[in-house]
């Protein structure tokens, strides 16, 4: 079996880089390839190299995926249609992403994004990158303006506890795809502001939000979209990329959302909240009411101020590599 789902992602890679339009071979200039080994620590957590590169992550954890850097293309120029034309292509049961932010309401197919990972956009001006990784079944949606700028992220072709590794098109800097930190170059330390978004069923979202713009399959690539290249990948508990903390009392697939209250963590079952609809809970003191909706959006709200608490829905694998603290509300 294990023999199987190698071959198939030997295929996958393959697949996406006689696809793209990038050269497919891996460049000279990775961050993580020519870090030192001689080390200073510095700011806390923060390393330098003798070259004076920052990161968090030791390089040697940060591996290659397969494509080079940008091998999966981001889109850059994303286009919008409406939902009655995306409904001719779009699957009822098939799962998107979608937001509701500044106003404007927006859907991000999965069929296209799992070719793509990453859409640089622009909602009502604000700058957004619309993220998802396939292997971590990870759809997560950052502020992109740093330090006063907007930023485009593509794809840096590495992987931390399987997980994207995005660079900044500015500083080239690494950033983790869940939780949004950058862990290698200029930016190492900071963190991008999440904002809420959505991994939902098309059929559910379409009945409620009939006026969505939703991402076109016209973004300047050939690809076959709604065929999804990763197969059972899913639901299968090998993981193809090692990573650096595992716990193996649910399966390693199944969907969690996770949240954090003043670097106390917790993840609640997908399965619950469809069955319950609603959870109340108490988090590092604080309360919190836990929503699923019709529409497939999930909520998270603490009690004590009635703000939003953003949510990640990650496979528990991925939450839990990045989280071996984290809480699992049963």
């Amino acid at each position: 079996m294990k023999m199987k789902v190698i071959f198939g992602f030997v295929i996958l890679f393959l697949l996406v880089a006689c696809q793209s339009e990038m050269p497919y071979e891996e460049t000279d200039s990775s961050m993580a390839d020519e870090m030192s080994s001689i080390n200073v620590e510095v700011e806390g957590n923060i390393m330098i190299n003798e070259d004076g590169v920052k990161f968090l992550v030791d390089p040697s954890k940060i591996v290659s995926g397969g494509p080079p850097m940008d091998g999966i293309p981001s889109i850059d120029d994303p286009k919008f249609v409406s939902v009655e034309e995306a409904d001719e292509w779009i699957e009822d049961n098939e799962l998107v992403l979608a937001m509701e932010y500044n106003g404007v309401e927006r859907v991000y197919p999965l069929q296209i994004l799992v070719w793509h990972e990453i859409v640089n956009d622009y909602i009502n001006e604000d700058a957004v990158a619309i993220t998802y990784c396939p292997l971590c079944g990870s759809g997560i949606a950052y502020k992109r303006n740093i330090l006063g700028e907007d930023v485009e992220f593509g794809t840096s072709g590495k992987l931390y506890n399987s997980n994207l590794v995005m660079y900044d098109r500015k500083t080239e800097s690494y950033w983790t795809q869940i939780d949004g930190v950058a862990i290698v170059g200029e930016l190492t330390g900071m963190e991008l502001e999440a904002i809420s978004i959505d991994t939902v069923v098309w059929r559910d979202w379409k009945n409620e939000h009939e006026d969505s713009e939703v991402l076109s399959q016209d973004t300047g690539y050939s690809r076959n979209y709604g065929r999804d290249p990763y197969g059972s990948y899913y639901e299968d508990s090998y993981l193809i990329f090692s990573v650096e903390n595992e716990e193996d009392t649910i399966h390693p697939k199944t969907v969690i959302f996770g949240i954090e209250i003043d670097g106390v963590y917790k993840a609640y079952k997908e399965d619950d909240l469809i069955e319950l609809e609603l959870i109340e809970d108490e988090v590092n003191g604080i309360n919190i009411e836990i929503e699923r909706f019709s529409d497939g959006q999930v909520e998270v709200v603490r009690l004590d101020t009635n703000e939003e608490i953003v949510k990640e829905r990650d496979f528990w694998f991925a939450w839990y590599a990045f989280h071996p603290d984290t809480g699992l509300y049963e």
